[in-house]
């Protein structure tokens, strides 16, 4: 059987007056990377959205019903052959619509405007000069904003249908609006953290302009997916999860156990790519303290050897990926079984593969892209729309300990993508221990939640170091800690050099085989968190 993707349309949310269905602001996706951050921005506000490829057929939307549509912007330019564009219909179906760079342009064009490319590039930090009041700048102090342009080309002629509300040096129409004030555009990007207004104006237009309520809450969420689980798995059926030890795979065995207790059925597997105690810890919480059935297979053998001489990063998730899901189909507990359960976010999503829309693919993820399609079990994926600090809060909704839910990310392949290089048994060794020094330091120091991630990376490298009165050579390993919000994007912690210097001298004291540590001082973008 073949991987099953259930489509959600809306929630239906329970609150303490009854069941009320939420509505949806519908972002269409014309391949930006900044996408992603739209829909984030719109969460913020508690206003639930779903984000879908530009040309989403005209009777889904209808049948969606949004409060209002988000055209986001794109690579694109309308010059191009073949330049995307929207249906004639999704501009009449009669809710506030926002174009966002290029989908400003794809509104003026349906308008009659006329755009040029322009012979200056508007890229980076500009000042945008609102005209005049409009609902979608309220809150704002000022006329003058800085915001984050991105564009070639630009608006230089609107028909008497639009006006405009804002411009910048380079643009006269950096913001325009339909003059029944129902359709705008902004060749700015509110969503990124550079427009430090634009999560005001993302506010405005969903909650005035679009009049949601901005009800939509983790604890709707959670009660929502408890029914929808119960409905999908039905009153009989077992569903299989493998837990990783991560955030995301614990929180969602959390959510289908309360949804359908005894009949899931959770599965260990101790790859070999690990970090020191992950097994104990995952043993004496997930068995111990939340009573969920748990068994813990060994297959350490199987994964390394299977990865023994590979080097590239995406045949090393793929081959995770299909190990994974032949372990759980060798085990006995799978007998029986119809669903497996999994803790895909939508970050995973995004970056794996264009489910959503024609954004660029920037890495598979073994949960996402790596699944075999021979597989036999349909998927169970509650928090697939979230990102992860929602899932925190589910976490905290379903009552977990903040040692779970306040737990760094960790990759699904585990180790296997900190190694740069060919996994082996000793290189996951020496790894494991650089990393624990690692963990033990951020953890005394109290970053707490401060780090979205803090850990150790080995590089495929030797250098010659000094170690003791003899030569030596020996590897390297990096350190990666990175501040972010929503892993979407992210900045480099700028850390104490104290800090740094106990973790190296700590490193290449303890940890035989190295003698040399670097920092990574790399942001996302251009860089991913993970090195592979």
């Amino acid at each position: 059987m073949l991987v099953e993707r259930r489509a959600r349309r809306h929630f239906v949310c329970r609150t303490a007056s009854g069941i009320f269905q939420c509505t949806v602001i519908l972002i269409l996706d014309f391949g930006s990377q900044y996408t992603q951050l739209i829909g984030r921005r719109v969460r913020e506000a508690n206003v639930y959205c779903e984000i879908h490829p530009f040309n989403f057929a005209p009777e889904k939307i209808r049948a969606l019903n949004p409060r209002g549509i988000i055209l986001s912007g794109g690579p694109a330019s309308l010059y191009d052959d073949n330049a995307p564009d929207i249906a004639d219909e999704v501009l009449s179906l009669g809710c506030p619509v926002l174009g966002i760079c290029y989908g400003l342009y794809v509104i003026a064009q349906h308008m009659g405007a006329r755009s040029v490319s322009s012979r200056q590039r508007e890229y980076g930090p500009a000042t945008l000069v609102i005209d005049g009041d409009d609902t979608l700048f309220e809150g704002l102090e000022g006329r003058e904003h800085r915001v984050w342009m991105s564009h070639g080309d630009r608006v230089e002629a609107i028909p008497g249908t639009l006006c405009a509300i804002a411009h910048s040096d380079n643009s006269p129409y950096a913001a325009f609006k339909s003059r029944d004030g129902r359709m705008r555009g902004i060749q700015f990007h509110p969503e990124v953290v550079h427009t430090p207004c634009g999560t005001q104006v993302l506010r405005n237009f969903v909650l005035k302009i679009c009049g949601e309520r901005g009800d939509w809450t983790m604890a709707n969420f959670v009660e929502t997916k408890l029914a929808e689980i119960r409905n999908q798995v039905g009153p009989a059926e077992k569903v299989l999860m493998g837990l990783s030890g991560g955030v995301d795979s614990s929180v969602a065995a959390a959510l289908i156990h309360r949804a359908i207790g005894p009949r899931l059925h959770c599965v260990f597997v101790d790859t070999g790519l690990l970090r020191a105690g992950e097994r104990e810890r995952m043993e004496n919480t997930f068995a111990g303290q939340l009573g969920i059935d748990l068994k813990v297979t060994d297959a350490s053998e199987l994964f390394l050897s299977r990865l023994a001489g590979v080097l590239d990063p995406e045949q090393k998730r793929r081959i995770i990926g299909h190990t994974f899901i032949d372990v759980f189909e060798s085990e006995d507990v799978v007998k029986g079984a119809k669903f497996l359960g999994q803790g895909t976010l939508y970050p995973d999503v995004i970056e794996s593969v264009s489910f959503k829309g024609p954004s660029a693919v920037i890495k598979s993820h073994h949960n996402v892209g790596g699944l075999p399609e021979r597989m036999r079990l349909e998927l169970v994926e509650p928090l697939r729309e979230l990102f992860k600090d929602e899932v925190r809060e589910a976490g905290r909704q379903l009552g977990l300990a903040a040692e779970v839910v306040e737990r760094e990310p960790f990759p699904g392949p585990g180790l296997a993508v900190r190694i740069v290089g060919e996994v082996t048994r000793d290189r996951l060794d020496l790894l494991r221990r650089a990393d624990a020094i690692v963990i033990e330091e951020t953890a005394a120091a109290g970053f707490g939640l401060k780090l979205w991630q803090a850990f150790a990376v080995l590089l495929p490298l030797k250098t010659v170091g000094v170690m003791g009165d003899g030569r030596s050579y020996e590897s390297v390993i990096a350190i990666r800690a990175v501040e972010s919000m929503d892993g979407m994007t992210a900045d480099w912690a700028r850390l104490d050099p104290a800090f740094l210097a106990r973790v190296s001298s700590r490193i290449t004291n303890e940890v035989k085989g190295v003698n040399r540590v670097v920092y990574d001082i790399t942001s996302k973008p251009p860089a991913t968190i993970e090195w592979e």
